[in-house]
């Protein structure tokens, strides 16, 4: 799912299986099939730049899926479909009519074959990057984060207030961005700010505005973020840090869709869509008198739990290799991979800061590594092996580094001084290696 500059397949979302000549004759056109179960049809991984287009297999589909894939298609009305029919059905039953309505082309298999084939190749594909759901961006397949997704999709078409909760680093403000763009606001703004921030003496001013002359330094007018994104989308990063002022503020925005700006006494009114997160207990807050009570309930209308990464089994390594295919488009270099002993490592770490560090890690590793296969030493994570493999790894790394030591010095002809060179390193230093590895000179001729 990385989103990289070219177009990288030409993708069939195929409801059910086709048959093995039908895959042949799709695969020899130029197109990847990704088969999807009509009992659970679920979000398929594709990468940015695929061309996609959704097949609708009725010869397979049971009447207990039809309403499953009726539904995933409206959730997906962006997407181009088309319907393959049994051969020799004339007369569609009315329980397919649905489907059928959402469809641009019918076909009847295997007989029209070729035709579906040239409808695909004709059809104005829309690539994954415009087709797939936003909440697609939220990678990963574990049962947490599609509990996550399935919630998204619940909650953007409602316009009521989301409070998004969850630790720092697990994707808060992606999951905003979704609920925005999923949304009928979709076509207007979506602004964020982080509330912790903001000075204290500023923030009625950053979210309300202010008149000319309302405080020292106001030269003129300032319109605030509420009515800047009139129309759209305000996300509130880390609400429990506003100042009770503000939370008062943000109530009446909510309760009565006004504002007043710093130095007026005049309401304004002001449509805009509030989301809001937090990575601190709300209800402790409340019950600390740090925060509103009727405002909490009124931002705890939906809440959206992001699961931390720990909790997201399976989609740690599946995030790592996206995030490496991510800045290798960017940052071409020689690491293309983990190695096994780097999956394990990644697999078995608690991941406190949660995606933004596995993000970090992975950079950060593509940057360092020496091979094309990322080690848990790139990534610092040497200590969460078991210890065994952190021998083992040891050992691998002793024999690479005494083989190095002996090639450079054959090559130069055991010249400490040249062998220096091409190690651009120091003499001492190829001397030190030849006593850490027990290498004589003599003995490697």
């Amino acid at each position: 799912m990385a989103v990289v500059s070219d177009i990288q397949a030409r993708c069939a979302i195929w409801f059910g299986q086709p048959l093995a000549t039908e895959r042949a004759a799709l695969a020899a056109a130029g197109w990847q099939v990704r088969s999807v179960d009509p009992l659970q049809p679920q979000a398929v991984g594709l990468r940015g730049r695929d061309q996609v287009v959704g097949v609708i297999d009725l010869r397979q589909i049971p009447a207990l899926a039809l309403t499953a894939v009726t539904e995933w298609t409206q959730r997906h009305d962006h997407l181009p479909l088309l319907a393959v029919l049994p051969s020799g059905v004339s007369s569609p039953p009315p329980s397919w009519q649905p489907l059928l309505d959402a469809c641009q082309g019918h076909f009847n298999l295997p007989l029209e074959q070729q035709a579906l084939l040239e409808q695909l190749a004709h059809h104005p594909q829309r690539t994954s990057t415009d087709a797939d759901s936003p909440a697609q961006r939220l990678i990963g397949d574990s049962p947490a984060l599609l509990a996550t997704r399935a919630s998204l999709f619940k909650f953007a078409p409602v316009d009521l207030p989301v409070l998004v909760t969850g630790e720092t680093g697990t994707g808060k403000e992606l999951a905003a961005h979704a609920l925005h763009a999923m949304s009928a606001r979709a076509d207007h703004r979506f602004m964020a700010v982080n509330c912790g921030a903001i000075p204290a003496n500023l923030v009625q001013s950053e979210l309300f505005g202010h008149e000319r002359g309302a405080f020292t330094g106001a030269a003129q007018r300032r319109l605030g973020l509420f009515e800047s994104a009139s129309g759209g989308t305000v996300f509130l990063d880390e609400v429990g840090d506003l100042p009770l002022d503000a939370q008062t503020s943000l109530l009446r925005v909510l309760q009565e869709g006004t504002i007043e700006r710093v130095g007026s006494s005049q309401p304004l009114r002001v449509d805009v869509r509030v989301l809001a997160a937090t990575h601190v207990d709300l209800e402790q807050a409340v019950a600390q008198g740090r925060f509103r009570r009727d405002l909490f309930y009124r931002l705890n209308v939906l809440r959206l739990a992001m699961p931390a990464l720990r909790e997201r089994s399976g989609d740690v390594l599946v995030l790592a290799e996206h995030f490496l295919r991510q800045f290798r488009a960017r940052h071409p270099g020689r690491a293309r991979g983990f190695s096994s002993c780097a999956r394990q490592a990644m697999q078995r770490f608690d991941w406190p800061g949660n995606v933004r560090e596995l993000l970090n890690r992975v950079q950060r590793a593509a940057i360092v590594a020496d091979g094309e296969l990322i080690e848990p030493s790139d990534l610092d994570l040497v200590a969460t092996l078991p210890a065994a493999a952190r021998a083992l790894l040891q050992n691998a790394r002793e024999q690479v580094e005494r083989d190095l030591l002996v090639q450079a010095l054959r090559e130069n002809e055991f010249n400490v001084s040249a062998c220096a060179r091409h190690m651009q390193v120091s003499r001492v230093t190829v001397y030190r290696l030849c006593r850490k590895h027990q290498v004589e000179l003599p003995a490697i001729r």
